[in-house]
């Protein structure tokens, strides 16, 4: 290095550290004289994060203001490792900020085309013997976000402080926590009316105390808060809420409370509150926006689309039979579905269910499906257990194979743990796969939390508890696109007309409208070929399906009661799909597709089965639609011009 070099570099250095600490220096807004505090503004539009400090005990703490109303009250920060406690007895030591802007896009979830524009405050806080944590708060327009830094090992992690605590008459939309993340959601009057217990880490809370009415989710229709994580990698554990009795309050617990191995610096996940109006959160991003950037360079392989799914339409025996799969490949390449997936069993000994055929590379019919597949237009996806990928030889020996075979994805079954040792264990499958071409779909797992930025391979994930469960409710139905389907691609499976424990069975207009309702990168319908061959509308609008949504937005909703989502497609159309909880009745939907006349072909709930109307609706204006009980609807849109009576292709 040059003389002149180290000059420069040594006055740009004094002059960083001069600038930090004058901004560490500048006077906090007073809080009282209990407390120092830091405001975070994002870009215009955006809520305002206040970092803070009691003067007495130096506990931190984070609030949340939107336009001036309480989204989040003071809530307790930091982590306490074996070492250190970094929750309370802590200096501000510096700050600093910048801004974030970041262009990507996504092949799956609401939208293509992502733009993510933060600003990042970092404060250096210090214990009484020097030990340093930064806490990294992100805001954005639909979005607060932070994460702590240990830049030096403290030894492990033992727990977090973090918590939430809302607004008295705050109101909640929760779902009770177990590993695989598929427990239904409950509506509470309260946030502090909530039982005593865990609850799973995407719980809604509505934080101006309103209690919804169903109406427009144009902007004016109360504050929301989801509470959510992201960038979770085998570096932690994952966290879910945990909730005392009578209390606003909801804290962060990890995997069985187990300490979070660390052998240097760590990098926490984000802990993150998704705000907004109904419609900002229900379109958010922000979770994906918070992940590291992708780490698969050449995507072009990675193609979403409808499949059909064959365990709920043929189950075991269709698992193991050759001609039953090339069956479903032929009704798939009629409907012009791209992918058709075989589920368990077709890896077992013929005559001994859940027992691998030791010989299966050479014995097994899979090359033969993939090969008739193929010729048909038809890509095939397969099943396998978790823990034949556990063993980093046996994983390659898999992967290798199906890859090798023309297998173009993996649904992979029954992880049910979110601790560090099984969040390392996706970190190695998801390289693996991403290696050897195949698309992915997490089952019996863990919830998205960014990794579909991160391995845009991860088509869907299950973390829901989708058509096959025989629990579901009309409330579930409509609680799921403000909650679960905000943070990722949902593999809930519907379509399955046949099956005569879904929540709608009585409104087949509804379960259609679900394909558009829930977002999946695999779209798995779940449905017999018979059960959609008695329904042709149902079918021909299946069949109209895109690969993909370039856009998302909500039309009408109104969390665990109702949801009208409209999702469009690259050629310009839009899908709608609604469902509604209660009596049945007519309902009106806004039209918040763009200006001008739209043609609109709805699906309703007949006497004799579905029944499609055509109409044509103004931008902005109202669309009338009939539902059933506990039912719901679906409708295609596009442009209205002379002489066009279908949006169908």
């Amino acid at each position: 290095m040059s003389v002149q070099l180290r000059a420069r570099t040594i006055v740009l250095t004094l002059c960083s550290t001069l600038l930090a600490t004058a901004v560490a220096a500048l006077p906090a807004r007073a809080e009282g004289t209990a407390r120092a505090a830091w405001e975070v503004k994002g870009p215009h539009g955006s809520p305002t994060a206040v970092v803070a400090l009691d003067r007495t005990d130096g506990r931190p703490t984070l609030a949340v203001r939107r336009e001036g109303r309480t989204v989040l009250e003071p809530s307790p920060l930091g982590l306490v490792t074996e070492q250190s406690d970094f929750s309370r007895g802590l200096t501000l030591a510096g700050r600093s900020e910048r801004t974030i802007t970041e262009h990507y896009t996504s092949p799956t979830g609401k939208s293509r085309d992502r733009v993510a524009r933060m600003t990042e405050a970092r404060f250096r806080f210090r214990t009484a013997d020097g030990s340093r944590l930064d806490l990294v708060t992100r805001v954005a327009r639909d979005g607060v976000a932070y994460r702590y830094v240990l830049p030096r090992n403290h030894g492990d992690v033992l727990r977090e402080a973090s918590a939430f605590t809302l607004p008295t008459g705050a109101n909640a939309l929760l779902g009770g926590y177990r590993a695989d993340n598929e427990l239904p959601f409950t509506r509470y009057d309260s946030a502090a009316s909530a039982p005593a217990g865990a609850y799973m880490m995407q719980g809604l809370f509505r934080t101006d105390g309103g209690s919804g009415d169903g109406g427009s989710a144009s902007g004016s229709d109360g504050d929301y808060a989801l509470i959510a994580e992201s960038d979770v990698n085998g570096t932690y554990a994952g966290a879910h809420l945990t909730h005392a009795a009578n209390s606003s309050t909801y804290g962060l617990s990890l995997w069985n409370d187990e300490p979070i191995v660390t052998t240097g610096a760590l990098t926490t996940p984000w802990r993150a509150i998704v705000t907004g109006d109904l419609a900002t959160v229900t379109e958010s991003t922000f979770i994906d926006d918070l992940a590291p950037a992708s780490r698969v360079r050449d995507t072009s392989w990675i193609k979403p689309g409808p499949a059909l799914w064959t365990w709920l339409a043929g189950g075991k025996e269709a698992g193991q039979s050759l001609a039953a799969q090339e069956k479903y490949v032929d009704y798939a390449a009629e409907r012009g579905w791209p992918y058709e997936v075989v589920d368990a069993g077709w890896y077992f000994k013929a005559d001994a269910w859940d027992v691998i055929d030791p010989e299966w590379q050479t014995d097994s019919w899979m090359p033969e499906l993939v090969r008739y597949a193929a010729a048909k237009g038809v890509g095939i996806h397969v099943w396998l257990h978790y823990s034949l990928l556990t063993d980093p030889v046996e994983r390659e020996k898999w992967l290798s194979t199906l890859s090798r075979w023309g297998v173009k994805g993996v649904k992979i079954d029954f992880m049910d743990s979110e601790s560090q040792e099984r969040m390392r264990w996706y970190d190695d499958v998801l390289e693996s796969t991403a290696h050897h071409h195949l698309m992915v779909n997490f089952h019996g797992s863990t919830i998205p939390k960014g990794i579909q930025r991160t391995w845009p391979q991860v088509m869907t994930m299950e973390g829901v508890g989708g058509e096959e469960k025989r629990n579901n409710t009309a409330v579930q139905l409509a609680s799921l696109p403000f909650t679960r389907n905000v943070i990722g691609s949902m593999d809930f499976t519907p379509g399955a007309f046949h099956r005569p424990y879904r929540p709608n069975v009585a409104s087949d207009a509804g379960e259609l409208g679900l394909s558009v309702l829930y977002e999946s990168g695999i779209q798995n319908l779940s449905g017999t070929p018979e059960s959609y061959d008695a329904r042709p509308e149902a079918r021909r609008y299946l069949e109209q399906l895109p690969a993909r949504w370039e856009e998302t937005r909500l039309l009408t909703g109104d969390p665990g009661r109702s949801a009208v989502l409209a999702r469009r497609a690259a050629d310009g159309r839009w899908f709608i799909g609604g469902t509604f909880t209660g009596a049945a009745r007519t309902v009106d939907v806004p039209m918040r597709l763009g200006t001008g006349r739209w043609l609109v072909e709805t699906l309703t709930d007949g006497p004799s089965g579905l029944v499609r109307e055509t109409h044509v609706v103004r931008g902005g204006g109202t669309l009338t639609v009939p539902v059933v009980a506990d039912g719901g609807f679906a409708a295609l849109a596009c442009r209205a011009r002379e002489g066009r009576t279908t949006c169908e292709n």
